[in-house]
């Protein structure tokens, strides 16, 4: 089982979206609410078959143990709910962690996959064919795939996700299970880096990372392995 290490950076960095506002003295600030952005485990198509939104698939035997391991880590952080994405491996790496820490389950489409359009389903060799495939990679700022979503339109989605958690669960401890490219848009903004630079964040199946949602805005807080 790959152990795995989220490589962003920590960061001080604050979401430039404003919270809405909150009655509030200055004894007593409003508790952060703390996401647990987890990627789902491994399955069997993984490195091969661009998945996206396509028919769903379960996860292989090396993910049904990440996925164990990483609800035994979240139990032991006090999470309070996990929200996840519909996709199946996304779920059944929720349900663990649901059932393992005895909290709610709920499916949010706000960290469903990119959609990747035309390209969905395809292997990685057949789109290395396609031009669009490397402008995609290139500028990820710029470009959509075929019929698909953009990284931009991911971003404003999971931001404006955020926005809603912050105001419903305040002080609550959350995990979303969730997909590379969604937990990519959000580091990526909470670091006021490019979209351009979405190779340099590093995610492996079952990764965790922390973000810390206050009155100021959101923050990486912390990062960590699933093993």
């Amino acid at each position: 089982m790959r152990s795995g290490v989220l490589h962003a950076r920590p960061t001080s960095a604050r979401l430039r979206r404003r919270w809405p506002a909150r009655p509030s003295s200055r004894a007593e600030s409003a508790p952060a609410t703390r996401l647990f952005f987890v990627r789902h485990a491994s399955h069997d198509l993984l490195d091969h078959v661009l998945v996206g939104r396509g028919p769903d698939v379960p996860l292989s035997a090396a993910g049904i143990e990440e996925a164990y391991q990483v609800a035994a880590k979240l139990a032991k952080r006090g999470i309070t709910r996990v929200h996840t994405s519909p996709r199946q491996r996304a779920v059944e790496t929720a349900n663990m962690i649901a059932r393992t820490a005895k909290v709610p389950l709920q499916i949010a489409f706000a960290l469903d996959e990119i959609d990747l359009g035309a390209w969905t389903g395809l292997t990685f060799a057949e789109l290395e064919k396609d031009p669009r495939w490397h402008f995609w990679n290139m500028m990820r700022s710029l470009a959509r795939p075929p019929e698909g979503e953009s990284m931009r339109e991911v971003q404003d989605r999971i931001l404006a996700y955020l926005t809603r958690l912050r105001t419903d669960h305040l002080g609550a401890r959350i995990a979303l299970v969730t997909h590379a490219e969604v937990i990519r848009a959000a580091i990526l903004y909470c670091e006021g880096r490019s979209l351009d630079a979405y190779a340099e964040v590093k995610i492996s199946p079952a990764e965790i990372v922390e973000v810390v949602l206050d009155e100021e805005g959101a923050r990486v807080a912390a990062l960590d392995e699933a093993s």
